[in-house]
Parts: C-alpha cells; structure tokens; sequence
C-alpha cells in the first residue's frame, strides 16, 4: 500500500527537520513549507545521507502558513493526505519582548491550516508543547487537566489546541495533538537553553543560568520525540492529545552542571526572566499504553552526541 502524502510545516527547523528525515527513511514522500526564519537552516534537511534530494520548489517550499493561497496550491499539486504542523514561533524570551509574530504563526497559522485541511479532507497533526499545562509542584500533568499558560508562547500554544479541537468537534476533522516536553538534540539553533550553554562553552564564556537554577524541566531527545510524533501520526485516534516525555527531569542547575563539567566552563546566575514556571512535568502513560513508545535515549547518551555534533 503506498504511503500517504505528507506536508511537513516548519520542516526547516529543529524538530521538523528531524521530521522529515524520519519519514524519508520510513519511505514516505514529505514535502515541506517553511517561512525560513532566523531558526531555519535548509542543510538540515539536505546531504548525503538521503538517496532523494530535496529542492526549493520541487518539494520543498519558502513560505509563511499564513499564505492560504500557497499552501493551497500545495496540497493540490502533491495530493497531499496529512498536514503535520511543526511550524511556530517558539521562544519563550521572544514572545516576552514581542507576542505579535507568535499570535501571527501560531493561531492565525493554524486557523489557516485548519481551513484547508476542512475544504481538502486531510488529517491535521498539530504540535504542541508541556508549556499549555503550566506549571506543577507535585505529580505530572494528564491530557484531560486543565491548560495553563503562563506566558504569551504557551498562551498562543493552547490557543491552537483549543481551536484545532473545535474543528474536530464541530466539523468532524481528523485531528490529533502531541504534547512534548522539552526537545534537545544535534543541531538545535543556539537559543534555547542546552545548545546556547554548548555554545558559550565553545567560545570561552560562562554559562549562564536563570534565577536560581531550581527550575524542572523534563528532558527529550529529539529523536525520541519524532519517533512518538510518527506512531501519532499513523495510529492516534481522532481528537486524542497525546503527551511525549523523556522521563529525564533535571533542575537547570543540573544540566548546567553537566556540560560544565564536560566542557570545562563556570556557571553564572542572572536575573530570572518573567513568568517563569518553576517545573514542568506530564504523564506519558497514554501514548505508552496505547502505542508501546517510550523514550529510548538516556540523558547521558543524548547529551553527549548533542555535545559532540557541537564541536566536532
């Protein structure tokens, strides 16, 4: 049976790319749509270990989501069966400074999906974030608790989950949402907290930590991550939202610890930026009870081949 037709939003960026490299070694066809943002690098989906190439204007295609007329055009041309939605604005320092591009991409973006997914008759994937449920002291978030965004990415977040399920409920669309903690891994741009710590240690600076450093975060690898988003992608049930952990939760002190001792650099605190939850944590016994996945990469492990694709 051949494979469905797959269009990777955003599949220029850290995660997607990973994507979209998975579904080609899994004999899928993707094609993607990116606005090639400051956080885009286009080798990340081309190279020699791909048999097909990919090019601008083939299957691969310079875009903001938000160009319906485009995307449209898109979907027609490559017959395309499922819309896996990575692209977003995602920054949590950006979205302080600035909310308007993360409102523009990430409902405005995917209100347009979800129209052209309705009128063309596609399943819509939409990627989310841990960061919708807020933060939590004890225990782990479930899929059915309550969404609590603390600041204005994690707002613009749930805001596309609560639209894409209404879209569902009132529509019948087939969709399905993930939840994932957060992602780490080989080439993930520099702003985000691991690979902006690699690279100060690279460059001789300290490394600098938020606060206290006390704040939780649950630990994925990138990998481990696209894995889960592909079984979702190809047996999750309709209007289901799915959380993807790393079952790896470490204070920031912590993972600061860690690659400063492997790469010989000296923390620093500075003051904590606003809204800052102190800990994120959710409960991945749904998707591994009802798809056999969990997480496979330790920390040790992952950290690791993230240092070393790095600096090497």
């Amino acid at each position: 049976m051949d494979k469905p037709n797959v269009l990777v939003t955003g599949g220029l960026g850290f995660i997607g790319s990973w994507y979209f490299k998975l579904l080609v070694i899994n004999g899928y066809c993707p094609v993607v749509i990116d606005k090639y943002t400051y956080a885009a690098d286009i080798n990340r989906i081309k190279g020699n270990d791909y048999e097909d190439e990919i090019y601008i204007g083939d299957r691969l295609y310079i875009s903001d989501i938000c160009d319906r007329e485009l995307v449209e055009s898109i979907i027609q041309k490559h017959d395309i069966n499922i819309i896996v939605n990575f692209a977003a604005e995602t920054h949590v320092d950006r979205a302080i400074a600035d909310s308007l591009k993360f409102i523009h991409s990430n409902i405005r973006g995917v209100h347009v999906l979800l129209e052209l997914a309705r009128k063309n008759d596609l399943k819509l994937v939409q990627i989310s974030t841990d960061e919708v449920y807020g933060s939590i002291t004890k225990e782990s978030f479930e899929e059915n608790d309550r969404l609590n965004p603390g600041n204005p990415y994690s707002a613009t977040k749930a805001s596309a989950e609560l639209l894409t399920l209404s879209y569902h409920k009132t529509y019948g669309l087939p969709i399905v949402i993930t939840r994932s903690s957060n992602n780490y891994g080989p080439g993930q741009f520099p702003e985000k907290f691991i690979p902006k710590m690699i690279q100060d240690a690279k460059q001789g600076k300290t490394l600098s930590v938020y606060g206290n450093g006390e704040n939780i975060r649950d630990w994925l690898y990138v990998k481990d991550n696209c894995d889960a988003i592909m079984r979702v992608m190809e047996h999750g049930t309709s209007g289901e939202i799915y959380n993807i952990g790393g079952c790896n939760e470490m204070t920031n002190n912590q993972v600061a610890q860690i690659i400063s001792k492997k790469l010989n650099s000296p923390i620093v605190y500075v003051p904590d930026r606003p809204g800052h939850d102190l800990r994120y944590s959710i409960d991945c016994s749904k998707i591994q009870r009802e798809m056999n996945w969990k997480p496979v990469t330790t920390f040790e492990k992952g950290i690791d081949e993230t240092i070393q694709a790095a600096i090497s």
